[in-house]
This record gives structure tokens, sequence and C-alpha cells, in this order.
């Protein structure tokens, strides 16, 4: 099969019919906008098994590109972490909805008070809930580092009836997963979405809220003004932080025991959202 596109953590293949596309995860994990010489075990299974699992739930909601996750005439080790989706003509959009005042928003809150031109309440702290769920929106960067826009700027780029349905759609799909995540015990501070289209219809693709693409924290120890216990990638960056890393390449080897802690997060994250074992 021909390789279509390479991400940080995805490899894309085309398939035999034109309208078709092969998405497998992978175990590599980027941070800081590198790709870490040291996979996380099962974590391409995770992030695959988790995507299933939401667009199931939020069907309702909106059309997903998935087909089919058979692995037929595939290598067997492509099993649980490949699906069948059909080909989306993808925006240049990343569609980010923050729930909690966390990462770059919170960065950016104490800088200007407010996050990609949506100006916030005096006073917040650290991962603080908002009022209300915000759209802030995110250029697509190839390599480097996504860029935060406005709606307005996202509209330039897509058109503005567009970007606003884009962002209706999103915040639509966080309130409905937040709040079922949250009768599990998990706090979604915030995630990042794509979308597309197929036949002119708009429909949610890629990664769904998985530990990669979103903020998961534990309920039951959140406490404002600090950082929260995660399920996610951030115990990644936090020992990264750790040994000082100076965030250019070449980027440095996880330890075995950070590797295997992460990938116990990720598994316990899709465990207690699915309800269901890897």
């Amino acid at each position: 099969m021909k390789l279509f596109g390479r991400g940080k953590v995805r490899d894309v293949y085309a398939g035999p019919v034109g309208d078709r596309l092969l998405i497998v995860t992978t175990d590599r994990i980027s941070a800081f906008d590198y790709i870490l010489p040291t996979g996380i075990p099962d974590k391409g299974r995770v992030l695959t098994q988790m995507t299933l699992f939401w667009l199931e739930f939020l069907r309702d909601i909106v059309p997903n590109h998935y087909l089919s996750s058979s692995i037929e005439g595939l290598p067997p080790e492509m099993a649980g972490r490949s699906m069948w989706v059909k080909r989306c003509e993808m925006f240049p959009v990343e569609c980010v909805v923050r729930g909690y005042l966390s990462g770059s928003g919170w960065k950016d809150y104490q800088k200007t008070g407010s996050v990609c031109g949506i100006a916030l309440p005096a006073g917040l702290r650290e991962s603080d809930k908002l009022p209300e769920p915000i759209f802030t929106p995110a250029t697509k960067a190839e390599s480097g580092h996504d860029e935060n826009i406005s709606l307005e700027e996202a509209g330039k780029l897509i058109g503005m009836e567009t970007a606003a349905r884009l962002r209706d759609l999103t915040l639509a799909v966080y309130r409905k997963a937040s709040a079922y995540a949250l009768t599990k015990g998990i706090i979604i501070a915030d995630t990042k979405l794509e979308f597309g289209t197929v036949d002119g219809e708009i429909t949610l693709a890629d990664e769904v809220l998985t530990p990669d693409s979103s903020r998961f924290w534990r309920a039951d120890a959140y406490e404002p003004a600090r950082a929260q216990l995660s399920f996610d990638k951030q115990f990644v960056r936090d020992y990264l932080e750790s040994i000082h890393w100076n965030k250019q390449p070449p980027a440095p080897a996880l330890p075995a025991e950070v590797a295997a802690k992460t990938a116990e997060k990720y598994k316990e994250a899709y465990r207690i959202l699915s309800g269901r074992e890897l």
C-alpha cells in the first residue's frame, strides 16, 4: 500500500479503493512538538479503541469517517490499532475546546486576561473551571507548534459560516462527552477535534477524545490553583521538564519506568471511560 501521510503518531495509507484510507496508530509519542525515541507500549491500540468508543457515542451529533477495523490481508500486528476510514477533505483548522484553564490557555490568560481573543473574568486560577466552555481554534502545523487563532481568523481560512458551524459542533461534542466522563470520575479539561467534509457534509475525523488530544483529570483529586492528577501525556511532559530538556533536538529517551507508567495511565483512562479492557 502507498503511504499517504505520516504524522507524529499516525501513518496513513491509501487503500485499493480511491475513497478509503487506512489509519495505523503507532506507539510513538510526541512532546513539545518532538517525537521521542521511546515508544509507549500499546499506546496505538489505546488511542484507536478510545476513538472508536467516542465515534459511536457521538454519532447522533455529527457523522464520522469510520468504516471498518478489518485487517484482512494486513500484518497481524496492525490489529486493534488500525481503522479504515472515508477519505475526507480536511479543514486546515484544529478545533480546540476548553472547559478549564490549563496549558497554553493558562499562559495566554496570565499575559492578556483572555484566551485566543476571548476575554475571561479577572482573578481566575490555573485549572479553574471556565464559566462556559470556549472554542479556541488553532492552525495546523506540519512541523513545529500549532498556533492559537481567533474564530475570526479561522473564518478567514475556511469561511465564517463554516467556522461558526465547527465551533457549534465542537462545543456540542465537548458538552456531551464531558458530562458522560464526569459520571465516570474523569474531568475532560480540554480537547482537540478535527473535521473535514465527505461529499460536502461536515464529518468528524482523525482521533477523538484520546489521552493524546485531551486533558483527562481525576475528578476526585481536582483542586484549582495547581496542576492536576491526569490520565494523559502530562506525565511525560512533567518528566521532560524535570530533566530540564531545552526542547531542542535531539529529544531525550524516556526511562523504561516512565514509559510503562504512561502506558498504565492511558489504559486506565480507556478502561474507566469505555468500561472495557484493552
